[in-house]
């Protein structure tokens, strides 16, 4: 990933010891270097100590950030005294920059509260937040109202604060490909694009015949096509498979990646059941899984909310993501559910997987025609699970993200499948049924709910629910 970089503005207020400012400054841009991130701060010649307390430091702020504003992900106001509420609202509304803000204030001391050391940072942050309240800037807080910059604790929001950014700034102009028709038995599926659109989010349209009669344009020996089909032998075991089959997967990928390439998209979502199967005779798992793994992550039955759902939990942890079924219950136990599809799931998500063929399809279109799936247990793991969905009656966008585990509890099915233990699950069923969401959801190998659920809520003004 793109290092994330933040704008820093470090307050100060001269009723208090300047010196405190200066040492703030110094650990705050130390403890970002440390820790991966890149910064943008004012040198300690432009104003006194690189800190922003009067009108004049707060212009010279936002210039720089403006400057910078490429670069510029978020922005972390650094409390190491009262500081200048004034002045920190003046440099974030002059800058121009429309991104997540980080309030850190840090703490006090019990024996350092003479009038040489005390910070009033507990109070100051307080002002800050209310001035910035007053202009209509969305702002985010550390759980715990002071924290110091150097601890661990600071270390742990600091990485939640760049998964924030990194969601905010990937919905900005993102590009999704729809793939064929909504599969017309999967009314499940359905979106609304114009919703989407008003978030940033654009979804191009393709026929499933174009990209079929593309296909049928290639060559057996076109160089492109074999060296797709290369790919897919390196990706996964594929020796049960027909060779005819896996030329067939090869010039299906070779065309999407093409489409994808030209049209500039961030991620797909095709369509499969049972069009491929019955009439090209084949599934797509293991390209979408492919596309998946490779951070451009694919859903399928044209799920383009699900998709969302898969972008957002690969921006927030950096990793791949998957669209699973909430397919069964585990016993008798209410916390926990069987997670399965077909399955076109990241290889990174099992323990060992192979190429096979899909068992569910088989029975009415013949083996011959769904050979692709990608097949194997999820491997133990902690999780997040996201589901985002347009809610037409009410114009909005809404969504519920939480937290689970990928047990190692006993199970013999096909697909790709796991069991998921999660904290109260059946509160989380009746959820999920009274608010109309998909049977669909999106998992990812991080746990980045906290994250994920302020960054749709208070800067993409969604409609979330969080799970505990």
């Amino acid at each position: 990933m793109k290092k994330t970089t933040f704008g820093v503005i470090v307050g100060n207020r001269g009723f208090f010891p300047d010196v405190l400012a200066k040492q703030g400054r110094k650990n705050m841009l130390e403890v970002l270097k440390k820790n991966g991130f890149g910064s943008v701060a004012l040198s300690m010649k432009e104003t006194k100590y690189g800190a922003v307390e009067t009108f004049d430091d707060a212009k010279k702020c936002a210039a720089l950030f403006a400057a910078k504003a490429g670069k510029i992900d978020g922005i972390i106001v650094t409390l190491p005294n009262f500081g200048d509420e004034k002045a920190v609202a003046e440099t974030i509304k002059r800058s121009g920059l429309n991104v997540p803000i980080l309030i850190q204030a840090e703490p006090d001391k019990q024996g350092a509260m003479t009038i040489a050391n005390r910070r009033d940072s507990f109070c100051g942050k307080f002002s800050v937040c209310n001035n910035l309240r007053q202009a209509g800037i969305p702002f985010t807080l550390t759980s715990s109202h002071t924290v110091g910059v150097t601890s661990t604790q600071f270390k742990s929001e600091l990485n939640d604060f760049a998964s924030v950014c990194r969601i905010v700034k990937g919905l900005e102009n993102v590009r999704f490909g729809a793939i064929g028709a909504r599969t017309g038995a999967f009314n499940t599926v359905r979106y609304s694009e114009k919703l989407l659109e008003l978030s940033g989010i654009s979804v191009e349209t393709i026929d499933l015949s174009e990209i079929l009669g593309k296909v049928a344009l290639l060559a057996d020996n076109n160089r492109a096509v074999k060296k797709k089909l290369d790919a897919i032998s390196k990706y996964t075991p594929t020796e049960s498979i027909p060779a005819e089959k896996l030329l067939k997967m090869a010039k299906f990928g070779y065309v999407i990646d093409r489409w994808i390439k030209e049209t500039e998209l961030d991620g797909t979502a095709i369509q499969c059941w049972t069009a491929l199967e019955e009439f090209f005779g084949i599934v797509p798992c293991t390209l979408m899984s492919m596309m998946s793994e490779s951070l451009a992550p694919s859903a399928c039955e044209v799920d383009i909310t699900g998709l969302l759902g898969m972008y957002i939990l690969q921006l927030a942890g950096g990793t791949p993501s998957a669209l699973l079924d909430w397919n069964n219950n585990y016993g008798s136990d209410p916390d926990k559910a069987v997670l399965f599809h077909c399955s076109n799931l990241p290889k990174s998500f099992f323990s060992k997987q192979k190429m096979d063929y899909q068992e569910i399809i088989a029975g009415f279109v013949g083996k011959e025609n769904t050979y692709g799936t990608i097949v194997g247990r999820i491997a133990p793991a902690k999780a997040t699970f996201c589901r985002t969905s347009t809610d037409d009656a009410d114009g909005i966008i809404s969504a519920y993200v939480g937290q689970g585990e990928f047990t190692n509890d006993k199970l013999n099915t096909f697909g790709g499948y796991g069991v998921m233990k999660i904290p109260n699950l059946q509160l989380l069923c009746q959820y999920i049924c009274k608010m109309g969401f998909e049977h669909h959801v999106a998992v990812g190998l991080t746990q980045k709910a906290d994250a994920i659920a302020e960054a749709l809520d208070n800067y993409m003004g969604w409609e979330v629910y969080r799970h505990r």
